[in-house]
């Protein structure tokens, strides 16, 4: 095949799963997801004196629900914050456990008619309390390294969306929206997991998740593997009860619908990866996260599938 029929091919493949993606959501998705993104844009303190500002966008509903959201901030300019030389403690996000914080390290806000940007750059830190007895040389060494890696990660991807934002503010290339918002999703003795939520919409919306979880006994950043005995097959258990749950959430409800199914069988759902977004919630349940158009239509959103602990018990470490 020629390079010019695959593109064809491939352009005709992504046109039809585009139709896919254009189903509305129910009034119930639709009204969960407002709530999702409100949730997160409140984890600042309210800003005063706002405006309702309205924006109308009928072929999308994850931009209208995110606009709608923004709303509250109104219709004036934040001047960027970019000095980012003093990392100032956020209220919301307490302290983990004994080893580790959670500092905002950066906010950048913007806001226009055409223009929003609400990103707030979390940092870990790496913490001795005063009064405890110092940590294993080894685990203190290992968590150091993981929390500065996560943290240049983090501020890789931040830097990014906000050079991104600010281009095409200096080219005035339509409405644009971006978010960055972070939560400690998992604060157990064992087990640290922060989540870093990132949307950009400019015409239409994209939401898409991190996830970085440190295994506090080690001081390490947590691989899916390392969960399990050495050479279990732990692929197989977790994809075929994440298939499972996706036809039993489709049997019970006609808007949801997973490629599982599907004509187009390379669309399907076959197995996660060890690349596959996960984190371990209170319960120390493997959670498998996947982002918009990985495995379901853009308008199912973000989804994410709780390993039952049965399911794994005979090959967990």
């Amino acid at each position: 095949m020629t390079d010019q029929k695959h593109r064809l091919l491939e352009d005709q493949l992504q046109g039809l799963k585009k139709d896919y993606m254009k189903h509305q959501m129910s009034d119930t998705q639709l009204e969960q997801l407002r709530q999702k993104i409100k949730e997160a844009k409140t984890m600042d303190k309210t800003v005063n004196n706002t405006r309702t500002k309205s924006r109308q966008n009928q072929t999308n509903p994850i931009k209208y629900a995110a606009i709608a959201a923004a709303a509250l901030i109104g219709l004036f300019v934040i001047l960027p914050n970019t000095s980012g030389a003093i990392a100032h403690a956020m209220e919301q996000l307490p302290l983990i456990g004994q080893l580790v914080k959670v500092v905002t390290f950066r906010n950048y806000e913007y806001e226009t008619d055409r223009n929003m940007a609400d990103i707030e750059v979390p940092e870990i830190q790496a913490e001795i309390k005063p009064d405890e007895q110092p940590k294993d040389s080894i685990v203190q060494e290992n968590l150091d390294r993981t929390t500065a890696e996560i943290n240049t990660e983090i501020q890789s991807i931040t830097d990014q969306l906000i050079q991104e934002f600010e281009t095409n503010l200096k080219d005035e290339q339509g409405y644009q929206d971006v978010v960055v918002k972070s939560e400690v999703l998992a604060t157990t003795p064992d087990y640290f997991t922060l989540k870093l939520l990132c949307y950009q919409g400019a015409g239409s919306g994209y939401q898409w998740n991190y996830f970085y979880t440190i295994d506090l006994k080690t001081g390490e950043r947590l691989q899916l593997k390392a969960l399990f005995q050495e050479g279990a097959d732990y692929i197989t258990p977790i994809s075929e009860e994440i298939k499972r749950q996706m036809q039993e959430r489709m049997d019970a409800d006609e808007n949801v619908y997973y490629w599982l199914n599907d004509e187009i069988e390379e669309w399907n759902f076959q197995a996660i990866t060890d690349e596959t977004n996960f984190y371990l919630n209170e319960k120390d349940n493997v959670v498998i996260a996947f982002n918009e158009g990985d495995v379901a239509p853009m308008y199912m959103g973000t989804v994410e599938f709780e390993i039952p602990a049965e399911v794994l018990s005979a090959i967990r470490n």
